[in-house]
């Protein structure tokens, strides 16, 4: 079969064939910019409804996962993890971007702020990139909105 279409070409007169290959570079250039311009979907970002409100997030620490539940308004968030309830101030940068440092550190550490960026959002799910302010190492984690 593939034979046959290479002799059919190889005989065919020269300005069709050049029509032959000028369609077949067509056609995968469309294909590409198809394939290009449906894959550039931008995510959903609607950070307005999560400036309030109470938040599970759940993530591994030394091999087991681990549940903290925290609610959040416009100025003051409070944690709630292992029994324990700890407060931290609020300073929004735009609707997506915002600084949260504890109001009663225990340690060195603890005084650090963190800079947190809500990426993108899904129904009660938004997925945020953290880091220390001032650090290029960032990290990822996804909070549900309960509430």
């Amino acid at each position: 079969m593939v034979l046959l279409r290479v002799i059919t070409i190889r005989f065919l007169p020269f300005g069709v064939k050049l029509y032959f290959y000028s369609m077949i570079k067509i056609f995968f250039a469309l294909l590409i910019c198809s394939l290009l311009f449906l894959s550039c979907e931008t995510p959903q970002r609607d950070c307005k409804t999560f400036k309030t409100g109470e938040f599970t997030f759940e993530t591994l620490l030394n091999g087991e996962l681990i549940t903290t539940r925290f609610t959040r308004n416009d100025t003051l968030e409070i944690d709630y993890f292992q029994g324990k309830v700890d407060s931290s101030s609020v300073r929004w940068i735009n609707n997506c971007e915002y600084i949260v440092q504890k109001l009663n550190p225990k340690s060195i550490s603890e005084q650090k702020a963190i800079h947190m960026k809500i990426l993108y959002t899904d129904g009660d799910f938004y997925t945020f990139e953290y880091s220390l302010v001032g650090e290029n190492i960032k990290q990822k984690g996804t909070a549900k909105k309960i509430d």
